[in-house]
């Protein structure tokens, strides 16, 4: 770590330093949503609701990858800074070592079992005879041939964000989206290869971004506790407990998430490929307030663990207040946006009439859960951070399975196709109240002496 870095954890002016870290995370987020947004808006202009919906029937599978690049990248990055505060390089070594060797072998064995599985999975998650064939292609180029590369981009992302390198962790990841974005319309327009270009698309896009961070790494050798070199995996000290279990309520919230979009998605097929189309459309654009609840929380881990870790505990709240209130009031500007311009928004995305109708209906519905998510991610960061590991666990199977679930199939049953959306915002609040109550008393134990 450079002294560039160490001031910014230790002097820099807290809203200045809280900026710094998380306006680039919150960037890279958004440039992200937007090249996963660009998938579906270009595929729309197929103007095959079966391909948008098929696209959507293989985000469940291909989210799951997102959770392994958290396990080790947020369970990764949470010890390697908490380490650096505690003036331990060698461990910090080791544990960027572990992580990435690790999610290579396991991103790897998933990509071959999913694609294997195929024709059992995809039926099971809703897939008919107007959408199997395209979710097999989707799948191909996305998770049996882009496994490694999807996990490798996210993780080293968290993992050099770790050190404070947060501009260079969200050029990479901008790297990765725009060009996903050029070859979108290249792929799938001008060389006609639909739903599969897009697949192919996201595949590449991740690899030039991973090739990035391993470029990056390689050439900070000697001024970074990073290292690709394996001879410093290591499973000494604790490190893989210590990465599991903060980086493990982070892989079950996708993996918690996979099981809900594949229920939500199964309980949709009983009515239509429009309503799925819809809902996907939908989600996707509801995805830019969960990008910047996600940029926020990731952004300034760094700063909250080094600052628990030093004992720096008047410094790490005014790092978490701080946050609170940006994101927070984001969150409902972006909520009040995506509820009044649903429609043209829904449009842009396919010109057809039903699915236009379902997805702005179901916009409207989902947005409205912006402002909760962003305090619960928050407090989840919050207790990832400091090192806490059964509290964001219980969070992430509550809000994402463990209540969204059971309020499926009960709206379900009351209020039709849209009862099933209306589960989403109420699972949500439900979630951020409990996560409120369970980190009050921790927040109390973090008052110094002089605070009061």
């Amino acid at each position: 770590m450079d002294e560039k870095e160490t001031e910014l954890f230790e002097k820099t002016p807290v809203t200045k330093a809280v900026v710094y870290l998380v306006v680039p995370t919150v960037i890279s987020q958004l440039i992200t949503v937007l090249y996963n947004m660009a998938d579906t808006f270009f595929i729309g202009q197929t103007g095959d609701p079966n391909q948008v919906a098929a696209a959507n029937l293989c985000m469940p599978v291909f989210f799951l990858l997102t959770g392994i690049a958290n396990m080790f990248g947020i369970g990764g990055s949470s010890l390697i800074s908490r380490c650096l505060g505690a003036g331990n390089k060698e461990k910090a070594t080791h544990t960027s070592a572990f992580c990435i060797w690790t999610s290579v072998a396991v991103s790897l064995l998933y990509g071959v079992v999913i694609y294997i599985m195929c024709p059992a999975i995809l039926p099971a998650f809703g897939a008919n005879a107007g959408t199997y064939s395209f979710c097999r292609q989707y799948i191909f180029w996305t998770i049996a041939a882009g496994s490694v590369p999807t996990v490798l981009n996210a993780e080293l992302a968290h993992l050099v964000r770790s050190e404070g390198y947060s501009k260079q962790a969200s050029f990479g990841m901008i790297l990765g989206a725009a060009l996903n974005i050029i070859l979108d319309p290249i792929f799938i327009i001008t060389l006609n290869m639909q739903i599969a270009g897009a697949a192919l698309a996201t595949m590449l896009s991740n690899l030039a971004a991973a090739l990035y961070f391993i470029i990056f790494i390689s050439e900070r050798r000697g001024h970074t506790v990073l290292t690709l070199d394996p001879h410093y995996f290591s499973m000494k000290d604790h490190i893989p407990s210590e990465v599991f279990l903060v980086g493990l309520p982070s892989t079950l919230m996708s993996l918690m998430s996979t099981v809900s979009n594949i229920t939500l998605n199964r309980l949709m097929s009983s009515y239509s490929n429009e309503a799925i189309a819809g809902v996907g459309i939908a989600k996707k654009i509801d995805m830019l307030s969960f990008g910047i609840a996600t940029g926020m929380s990731q952004g300034v881990v760094p700063l909250i663990g080094y600052n628990y870790s030093s004992k720096n505990y008047g410094r790490m709240r005014k790092a978490i207040l701080t946050t609170f209130v940006i994101s927070l009031t984001t969150a409902i500007f972006f909520a009040i946006l995506l509820f009044t311009c649903a429609r043209p928004i829904v449009k842009a995305f396919i010109d057809d009439a039903l699915t236009v109708k379902y997805g702005r209906t179901f916009q409207r519905i989902i947005c409205i859960t912006g402002p909760c998510i962003s305090v619960t991610l928050i407090i989840i960061t919050i207790f990832q951070s400091i090192g806490r590991k059964y509290q964001p666990l219980f969070l992430s199977l509550l809000r994402k399975g463990g209540l969204d679930i059971p309020f499926m199939f009960i709206m379900n049953s009351h209020l039709g196709v849209n009862g099933i959306v209306w589960a989403t915002p109420i699972a949500d609040f439900s979630a951020m109240v409990i996560s409120v109550l369970l980190f009050i008393p921790v927040w109390k134990t973090l008052l110094t002496p002089e605070s009061r």
